[in-house]
């Protein structure tokens, strides 16, 4: 099929077949003119016009006419069925929006609706974007933004998406890597969550285990941490740095923080939930059953609407030690590299040490270098932590004035960039600086040798100006907790995780091409240093590149397996077991969500 209406060949095939997979079984008709036009395609793609060139110029333009006869009438009922398509589409829109309206009741829905129309649909849709990568004018929108105020209005949204098949993107702090909360290639609604921000916190006196908190899914994490430091500065929660990453996607894709060595996940200390699944059912951890398992880690978005959590509050002390330690290349910065891979993950839990990877300089004047900047929180005074790295890291040098004693409310905006005497304040702030950027992520087994190190350098250089790598350390409390105790497998054996970003503010295709390569190359050249068979990755670091779902509901589960192995390992098998009883119609769809058995 040729270009038809500004859309090129591939995309309109596949709208077209789109629609087929939705609108066909209902519309005995449509069947019929449909396998008309089939017959008219095989008679264009077999048409003599392709099979004897060499004929003589009557027979020549006798078969050119019927080509083009043909090829006009198979244009022609493909126009008519592709104007029917967008015009179905239109009233789709339409009659969810009076479905919506007709099960509201009581509760206002319509305030809290926003289509193209209104005048705040653009703010209200850009407001959580964190990626201008998926912030073009090309982007597909959504038709629908819904912001609901309960559960109702949850409930209400997934029956009538359903009941006139319009696709459901939740999105709860909008930092999904490739945007699949906020962005389909499908007719489809946003369920935004930002008004569901309630944080109840119960503290249990004299209780160290007992300490929760209820916190909903649209909460973002510098709300939570704020609330908590409001209520005791000896209480913390192990979960990420950027304040403005919301709790829903966060906790579901498992979620890690400076903490991880001693507590383990944000996933490992959830102790309830609740969600609303496919049917509008309202689950709890006793209802749920095995569905509580696979939203701990294996992505929210493939099962239902995750309301709430529950999560258990974890014992900081009263003061920690933070510190950052640059080295250069020509302060021996591969060598001291190369020795933390073997020390970070094997010290004190209480010490956790991450590295950033920049680079400086500048191709015209030949100064390029890059600095590794050891990034370190210690639970506990800087008495303590001095001897344990002149006994465990003195390669690094660290010194008494490197070291700055905070309460670990503090830490948390300290390895946010923010300066010391920051008000927490700024925690509650929910916006953020945005730039376009792609990621990847891969998990270490053995330290990488320096030679590879050194190999990287050069590459670095290309980008270094806009990239960072950033790599964490595992072992301690995550060494103890089994492969198969949540979704998140990289557990025992693994030493560590490296996250590769490349940043842009430049606009246009062109540009993205270029620094994606840079990434993909990147990539390439670390593989054999990292993990494989298979080469994991991270959920929450979500990358298409390494496999996505066939577009529309009939997902094929070898496909799936591709990326689902890369993420959860063994574990991608029983989460197609449980979407298979929950979500047994693949509802809960996006490029790389868990695909149910039927399917």
């Amino acid at each position: 099929m040729g270009p038809l209406f500004g859309v090129n060949g591939d995309d309109s095939k596949w709208l077209y077949e789109e629609f087929l997979a939705q609108h066909l079984p209902a519309m005995p008709w449509f069947r019929i003119l449909h396998h008309n036009l089939n017959k008219l395609m095989v008679l264009k793609e077999t048409s003599p016009f392709k099979s004897f060139t060499g004929l003589s110029g009557n027979c020549f333009n006798h078969h050119t006419q019927k080509k083009k006869k043909n090829l006009s009438v198979s244009l022609f009922v493909f126009a008519l069925l592709f104007s029917f398509l967008l015009a179905t589409s239109a009233h789709t829109h339409e009659n969810f929006l009076q479905c919506l309206t007709l099960h509201s009741g009581n509760d206002s829905i319509s305030k809290v609706i926003y289509t193209p129309s209104n005048s705040s649909y653009s703010f209200v849709l850009k407001s959580s974007f964190r990626n201008t990568r998926f912030s073009t004018p090309s982007t597909p929108k959504p038709q629908v933004i819904v912001t609901p105020l309960g559960v109702s209005q949850i409930q209400e949204t997934l029956y009538c998406a359903q009941k006139h098949r319009i696709q459901v993107s939740v999105r709860s702090g909008g930092h999904d890597y490739e945007g699949l909360s906020f962005v389909s290639p499908v007719p489809f609604v946003i369920l935004d969550m930002i008004n569901l921000r309630n944080i109840s916190i119960d503290l249990v006196c004299d209780s160290i285990e007992n300490n929760t908190v209820w916190v909903q899914s649209g909460a973002t994490l510098g709300e939570l941490y704020y609330w908590i430091a409001d209520k005791s500065r000896t209480l913390g929660f192990p979960a990420g740095v950027c304040q403005t990453i919301g709790v829903g996607g966060h906790f579901s894709g498992v979620g890690y923080g400076t903490l991880l060595r001693k507590y383990g996940l944000a996933a490992d200390n959830v102790l309830d939930a609740h969600l609303i699944d496919v049917k509008g059912r309202f689950l709890d951890r006793k209802s749920m059953g095995d569905l509580f398992w696979a939203i701990r880690g294996g992505g929210g978005a493939s099962f239902g609407v995750i309301v709430s959590w529950k999560i258990k509050l974890v014992p900081v002390p009263v003061n920690v030690t933070v510190f950052t330690v640059r080295k250069g290349l020509e302060q021996n910065a591969t060598k001291i590299l190369h020795r933390w891979r073997y020390v970070a993950p094997n010290i004190d839990r209480d010490l956790f040490i991450r590295v950033l990877l920049t680079g400086s300089g500048s191709v015209q004047y030949g100064n390029r270098s890059v600095h590794a900047s050891f990034n370190s929180i210690y639970l506990g005074g800087k008495d303590k932590l001095l001897p344990l790295m002149q006994k465990s890291f003195p390669e690094l040098g660290l010194v008494s004035e490197d070291c700055t004693e905070m309460s670990w409310i503090q830490s948390i905006l300290y390895f946010a960039g923010f300066q010391n005497g920051q008000s927490l304040e700024v925690l509650l702030n929910r916006t953020l600086t945005v730039n376009s950027y792609k990621a990847k992520s891969n998990y270490v087994r053995q330290p990488i040798p320096k030679a590879a190190l050194e190999g990287i350098w050069p590459r670095f250089f290309e980008e270094a100006q806009s990239s960072v790598i950033i790599l964490n350390p595992y072992g301690g409390r995550m060494s103890e907790i089994s492969e198969s105790a949540t979704p998140f497998p990289h557990r025992a054996g693994v030493i560590g995780k490296i996250q590769c970003l490349v940043y842009w503010s430049e606009e246009g295709t062109a540009a993205t091409k270029k620094h994606v390569r840079w990434m993909r190359r990147l990539y390439a050249y670390m593989a054999p240093y990292v993990s494989n068979s298979p080469r994991e990755a991270y959920l929450n670091y979500r990358d298409l590149d390494i496999g996505k779902n066939k577009k529309g509901r009939r997902t094929s589960l070898r496909q799936a397996s591709v990326w689902g192995t890369k993420y959860f390992k063994n574990n991608f098998k029983r989460l197609v077991f449980v979407k298979t009883v929950f979500d047994p119609t693949n509802f809960f769809r996006n490029e790389q969500s868990i695909p149910p058995l039927s399917f």
